[in-house]
């Protein structure tokens, strides 16, 4: 079972080139597939440029979905990442 939480993007330029490739390289730390949807599109977390194109905005609610062997472990440090970087 994918353990899934959301959050709401509040850099004022969205997710940009930066953080998107932090959050990618911390993705890739982990086995377990990670997802992003917004606005009913789905991107995977561990590709810059899926990450680039889903064209998160300030404010827009994100969904983050991990499924995998390590996905407790993933989604936890994914979800402290959001906190501290987005």
């Amino acid at each position: 079972m994918a353990k899934t939480f959301n959050f709401t993007v509040t850099d004022p330029a969205g997710i940009h080139a930066r953080p998107a490739g932090q959050l990618v390289s911390k993705a890739q730390e982990y086995e377990s597939a990670v997802t992003l949807t917004a606005s009913d599109r789905s991107v995977d977390a561990k590709g810059i440029l899926s990450v680039m194109g889903l064209g998160a905005q300030q404010g827009d609610v994100i969904e983050v979905s991990v499924s995998g062997s390590d996905e407790e472990a993933a989604a936890a440090a994914l979800q402290q990442f959001f906190k501290e970087s987005m």
